[in-house]
């Protein structure tokens, strides 16, 4: 049996990026630490050591990214009061600092993310940059926020003015991208919207982050139609930068085109011709030797049209095509379809072509009406003036400055996810992804979920969002998911059940007191390590901070089993159990046993409080018990 304590951490990034190096290179370690020069020599002379090669540094990067590899003591708290149909939602609401809680995502879900959009602040010298606390950044927080005695700080500027304008900017960003990152699924992609000010800099920061290659493109997007006036230029756009996890794996969906138009038709309708073949040079005949392979093309089979007939077997005259090579770099393409599709579709959505170059290609039918994103996003629908008329209208009011409008955000959403992906904005703002995700699981019948972070910043008492009663950022986006939501589910014809509601969770310091060995105190530190859970603190508040620092699913259902005086929580139709009462007993670990048998469930996670065993014989013959039936992973908190 596995045996852990729960220690209120989140993940080490460090000692499980080790333990992934221990794994495969396991002669690089030595007395527990790595050996440079072995590392070194592993690669040969793919390690540059020169001082003068291409990097892109500022002050504070390491302290950045040490910061983001360091585990959190923070725990995000349910909120079921603020929440909408929390027994059944798959959707979740965060109100805190989106450092922490990425940290605390980590496990939970690590490359489960299939599309990430953030729209940050711009750094235009009078919106907030994020002042991180290396040292404490969940106190940092709630100073922040005003949740301590001590009065609620003003959320300060990065004026241009400071010596460190970009740097502290790129302090702030370069930490996030690095966890979110983690979180993306291998075939997920990331949109990150930004003006003037930041671009490059964001560009190089991905760069590094993501890796060259991983760039898909950088959009232009029309947010002022009617241009904003700056002295010199009229200036009329935004951008969205736009990246992969891994582009090897990269899967994006195409828009519908309203305007499309074919140019061939057949028996089954429209169409219009796309080579065959892949023009991603990561796709070689050496890592996808199943998609290279000859066709054969019959020139005595005309079709019209410059259209022959094509094969897999060799006939006389016949011009043999394999996958052109690129040419940028020369490397040999291979073909989309492996042999088997190619067989069923022959002659029928594929055919060999001559082009008029006179080349002979094979080539596919393309019948949908749909086009590939444009990376010109001009129309209308995409302005900052439609995303502000829109929260408007919802709130009857202007309660909120410069919102993207629903149009991006969807649009986006087609490209980036499938019908049951999940998509992360942790600069939520006053909500327009969680909107767009739920109109366009609406119109589609999608069953996307969202996943929103939004630092709980007080709102000036002088703005209009103030006088209409909402303290924070978190209330507008919240509220507006409620209201968006019910409009859309009373306008929609989706036969699917929409899911309009959202778990919300809290940002707050672990449930699992921290020994902090002050000797001046240490008997009342001794007595009060007695009682390991924070003062004030529910079991569903420890329960949700098991799940997440479990790595399950924070949706994942929770049912609650009297026995006695005692809950005995079963997560995951029987994933896991959980069980924080005192004075547990054996009773407890023979129901358990037998919830697991009912369930039917295989190696399910079991969790009992530390010291909530009635003696330490019990604790003992639990864990014998719990053993022989086969439950390898038991943990105490």
């Amino acid at each position: 049996m596995n045996e852990y304590v729960l220690n209120g951490q989140s993940i080490d990034i460090i000692g499980d990026n080790i333990l992934k190096l221990k794994s495969v290179f396991p002669e690089v370690f030595s007395d527990g630490k790595i050996d440079y020069e072995k590392f070194c020599n592993l690669f040969g002379n793919y390690i540059d050591k020169s001082n003068e090669r291409y990097n892109f540094s500022w002050h504070g990067k390491s302290a950045a990214l040490r910061f983001a590899q360091t585990p959190t003591t923070g725990t995000l708290r349910p909120c079921k009061e603020k929440s909408k149909s929390w027994d059944n939602t798959k959707n979740i609401y965060i109100e805190g600092d989106n450092l922490e809680v990425l940290k605390l995502l980590q496990k939970s879900y690590h490359n489960a993310i299939k599309m990430i959009y953030i729209d940050p602040p711009y750094n235009t010298g009078s919106d907030f940059v994020y002042n991180d606390d290396f040292k404490d950044n969940i106190d940092n927080y709630k100073k922040i926020t005003g949740q301590t005695d001590e009065e609620g700080k003003n959320i300060s500027t990065n004026s241009n003015s400071d010596g460190r304008y970009h740097t502290n900017w790129l302090n702030m960003m370069y930490p996030r991208l690095k966890l979110a990152k983690n979180l993306l699924s291998d075939d997920g992609v990331i949109f990150i919207s930004i003006d003037d000010n930041e671009v490059n800099n964001l560009r190089k920061l991905c760069d590094e982050i993501f890796g060259e290659d991983n760039c898909q493109g950088l959009f232009i997007v029309n947010s002022t139609p009617n241009a904003r006036d700056y002295g010199h230029i009229g200036k009329m756009h935004e951008f969205v930068l736009f990246y992969s996890k891994n582009s090897a794996y990269t899967t994006t969906n195409m828009l519908p085109d309203e305007n499309k138009t074919f140019k061939y038709s057949d028996d089954k309708g429209g169409y219009n011709i796309h080579p065959l073949y892949n023009s991603n040079e990561a796709f070689t005949p050496l890592n996808r030797p199943n998609l290279y392979y000859p066709f054969y093309l019959y020139t005595d089979k005309p079709l019209g049209n410059n259209f022959y007939e094509i094969g897999l077997q060799k006939r006389e005259g016949a011009i043999e095509i394999y996958p052109p090579k690129s040419l940028k770099n020369n490397v040999q393409f291979v073909w989309r379809w492996g042999k088997d599709k190619s067989n069923e579709n022959l002659n029928k959505e594929i055919i060999g072509y001559k082009t008029e170059e006179n080349e002979y290609r094979i080539v596919q039918k393309m019948r949908h009406s749909e086009k590939i994103i444009r990376s010109l996003l001009l129309d209308k629908a995409y302005s900052s003036r439609r995303g502000t008329a829109e929260v408007e209208e919802l709130f009857k009011g202007k309660i909120f400055s410069f919102p993207k409008p629903v149009t991006l955000l969807k649009d986006l959403i087609k490209v980036g996810t499938n019908n049951n992906d999940i998509i992360l904005d942790f600069f939520s703002g006053s909500s327009t992804t969680a909107h767009a995700c739920m109109q366009l699981n609406a119109e589609d019948g999608g069953s996307r979920r969202y996943i929103m972070v939004q630092l709980p910043e007080l709102l000036n008492e002088n703005t209009e969002a103030s006088k209409q009663g909402y303290k924070t950022i978190c209330d507008i986006g919240e509220k507006r998911i409620d209201i968006a939501g019910e409009k859309i589910k009373a306008q929609s014809n989706s036969i699917n059940d929409l899911d309009i509601g959202y778990k919300v969770f809290k940002l707050d310091t672990s449930n699992i007191k921290k020994w902090v060995g002050n000797s001046e105190n240490i008997a009342n530190e001794l007595q009060q390590s007695i009682f390991n859970y924070v003062e004030g603190r529910t079991q569903e508040d420890i329960l949700y901070e098991v799940m997440l620092k479990c790595g399950l699913d924070l949706t994942y259902p929770v049912k609650e089993i009297k026995l006695g005086e005692k809950i005995i929580y079963t997560i995951g139709n029987g994933a896991m159990f959980v069980c924080m009462d005192d004075d547990i007993t054996q009773e407890v670990a023979d129901k358990i046993v037998s919830l697991t048998k009912e369930n039917d469930m295989v190696e399910p996670v079991v969790v009992l409080k530390d010291n909530g065993f009635a003696t330490d014989s019990v604790k003992t013959n639990i864990k014998e018990t719990l053993r022989v039936a086969g439950i390898k992973d038991f943990i105490t908190i």
